[in-house]
C-alpha cells in the first residue's frame, strides 16, 4: 500500500461516519489526483474554475467535484452544473447569478453559504447577523434553482486552538439556529463544511460534516 493510500485511509479512519472528506486537489496535477482516486478517494476540491473544468475533463466521471475557492460572477459558467457542491456562496449578488446560470442550464446547483467567522479581513463570507437577516427575509426561497445545503466557514489561521474551537462552535450554533428557524422542513440543509489540514480534528469535534484536507494528504511522499 503506497503512502498516499495509507494517508487517505488514516484520515478517513479518524472521521465519524457523518463526516465526509474532500481531498483538496487545487495544486495537484491530474496524475496525483488519479492516484488518490485509485486509492478510493472520490470527492475532490478545486478553487479555480478553469482548473476544475480542465481536470474534470481528464478524470473519471464519477468524481464528486467541490468548488471551494472564491467565485467571481464572470466565472460561474465554468462551475455551475459541474461542481457537486459550491462551498463559497458568499454574497447576495453571487447567489442571484448562480441561480440565473442554473436556470439557464435547467439544473439545480447545490451550494453552501460561506460565513465569515475568522478574525481576518482577508476572509470572504456573510457575517452571522447578515446571514440571519438574509435568511429571515425570504430571499433564499426566491432562488429555486439553488439547493442551499448548509454552511461553510474557515477559522482564523492561528496556533491558538481555543480560538479555533470558539469559531467552529460559533459556526455550529449558527447552523443549528438556521436549520431550526429557516430550514425546519428541508432535509437538504444538512452540511457544515469546516476544518482543513491544520484544524480538521477540532472541526470534527465541533460538528463538521465535511472537512477539506489538502496538504495533510498530498504532502506525503509516494
Amino acid at each position: 500500500m503506497n503512502a498516499l493510500r495509507e494517508q487517505l485511509l488514516s484520515i478517513n479512519n479518524c472521521l465519524p461516519l457523518h463526516t465526509a472528506l474532500v481531498a483538496v486537489s487545487k495544486t495537484q496535477p491530474v496524475g496525483i489526483i488519479r492516484k488518490a482516486y485509485e486509492a478510493g478517494q472520490r470527492a475532490f476540491g478545486e478553487s479555480r474554475p478553469q482548473a476544475l473544468r480542465d481536470k474534470a475533463s481528464k478524470l473519471p466521471e464519477d468524481i464528486e467535484w467541490h468548488f471551494i475557492g472564491h467565485l467571481q460572477s464572470n466565472k460561474i459558467k465554468l462551475v455551475v452544473g459541474l461542481a457537486h457542491t459550491i462551498h463559497s456562496a458568499d454574497s447576495e449578488k453571487l447567489l442571484i447569478d448562480l441561480n440565473k446560470e442554473a436556470a439557464r442550464r435547467q439544473c439545480t446547483q447545490r451550494c453552501l453559504l460561506q460565513v465569515r467567522i475568522a478574525q481576518e479581513e482577508t476572509k470572504y463570507g456573510f457575517a452571522p447577523d447578515e446571514l440571519r437577516a438574509l435568511a429571515a427575509s425570504g430571499f433564499l426561497a426566491q432562488l429555486p434553482h439553488l439547493q442551499i445545503a448548509g454552511l461553510m466557514g474557515m477559522a482564523t489561521n492561528t496556533s491558538d486552538t481555543a480560538q479555533i474551537r470558539r469559531e467552529f462552535r460559533t459556526m455550529k450554533s449558527l447552523y443549528t439556529e438556521l436549520q431550526q428557524t429557516c430550514f425546519p422542513a428541508d432535509p437538504a440543509f444538512c452540511e457544515l463544511s469546516m476544518g482543513m489540514s491544520n484544524d480538521y480534528a477540532i472541526a470534527v469535534e465541533e460538528g463538521s460534516t465535511i472537512v477539506r484536507v489538502g496538504s495533510a494528504i498530498f504532502s506525503v511522499k509516494n
